[in-house]
């Protein structure tokens, strides 16, 4: 039997150092969007594993996303106030579409500075991987199928043009962020562990799993039949289950909701050698029970995952505690943890 690795499953990431005139589009757009995890001539510190871990406040993140998601909120409710008129459903969607581009392109740019501060988990043995030199393409198409399909499923299910961003009901909303990460990821959670477990399925989730070491730039790097479940499947999973159990669930919660799971999954797949929980106003409640996530989880489960594997969830370990798949930390355990000399999240 061969033993020949497929060439299309190379994680060898040259291509930033090439002649320019062999890059195509999906290069230069990489490269103008500046979203590399590292610059190339900058120095990431290293770490030996048992090196103190600095813990980020978790209210930076709370602080960082609603900001965030608030600032398109009030645009848009301005317009609306000024000229007496709401968004049509297609300039909604095209509005949110480009603001969801630009927070997460932020955010990369963010992520790439507290890397080049803190450095990466399991950093002294192997550095974070980059965009592949056969993945570009896939990489920029992923990313562009976010920013494209993510607000379009729930435009066309929620937005309502005679509704404004100030009918939120803020009483209800930290509940509502809170319970759309936990059912969002129970969904995952079982897509994600079957892929695992059925080797027919594998096959459409082994790709995401080439990368040992992920940067944030491969959150969504991965076979056509998983970006659409991640992308639109799940969510309307999610969303169709928060209806039922009788959340508002209209666009503006939508929106909120999803920049937390969108912060965390980038941030999930930073490998960030920092103690940083996924953001949730139930942390509190999660944290007690040890059903809180943090950035190492999931770069755990990146490192060791195929088949029967652990750390499932990607937005709170709730599914993994219940189900009995979580793994011990290895750097980021609770004796390892400087929680005096804490890491900072800048807002820009």
């Amino acid at each position: 039997m061969s033993t020949t690795r497929n060439p299309k499953d190379s994680m060898k990431s040259t291509w930033r150092q090439w002649d320019r005139n062999q890059w195509h589009i999906s290069h230069w757009l990489l490269e103008l969007l500046n979203i590399h995890h590292v610059g190339l001539d900058e120095n990431v510190p290293v770490h030996q594993k048992t090196d103190k871990v600095p813990y980020a406040p978790e209210w930076q993140f709370h602080r960082w996303v609603l900001i965030h998601a608030f600032i398109p909120l009030a645009l848009h409710q301005a317009y609306t106030s000024y000229s007496g008129h709401n968004l049509p459903t297609l300039v909604a969607y095209v509005y949110y579409s480009l603001s969801l581009k630009a927070i997460g392109v932020h955010q990369l740019h963010v992520l790439r500075r507290v890397g080049q501060r803190y450095g990466f988990f399991d950093g002294d043995k192997h550095a974070r991987d980059g965009v592949p030199d056969v993945g570009v393409w896939k990489t920029a198409r992923s990313l562009l199928s976010v920013i494209a399909f993510r607000p379009m499923i729930v435009s066309l299910l929620a937005y309502q043009p005679n509704e404004r961003p100030s009918s939120i009901n803020w009483l209800s909303l930290p509940l509502e962020i809170a319970m759309y990460a936990i059912v969002l990821d129970f969904w995952y959670y079982w897509y994600h562990r079957v892929m695992h477990e059925n080797l027919t399925l594998w096959q459409f989730h082994r790709t995401h799993h080439l990368t040992k070491h992920p940067n944030p730039l491969l959150t969504s790097y991965a076979d056509s039949v998983q970006e659409f479940f991640d992308i639109i499947g799940i969510p309307l999973l999610t969303y169709a289950s928060m209806k039922m159990l009788s959340f508002p669930m209209g666009f503006y919660d939508w929106w909120v909701c999803q920049q937390y799971v969108i912060f965390t999954e980038l941030l999930g797949h930073s490998g960030l050698r920092i103690e940083a929980t996924a953001v949730n106003p139930l942390t509190w409640v999660l944290r007690a029970l040890k059903m809180e996530l943090v950035i190492e989880d999931h770069d755990l489960h990146h490192r060791r995952g195929w088949k029967q594997s652990h750390n499932y969830g990607k937005q709170t370990r709730v599914w993994d505690r219940v189900f009995g798949t979580t793994i011990p930390r290895v750097e980021g355990w609770e004796g390892n943890v400087d929680y005096v000399n804490t890491a900072e999240i800048p807002l820009i």
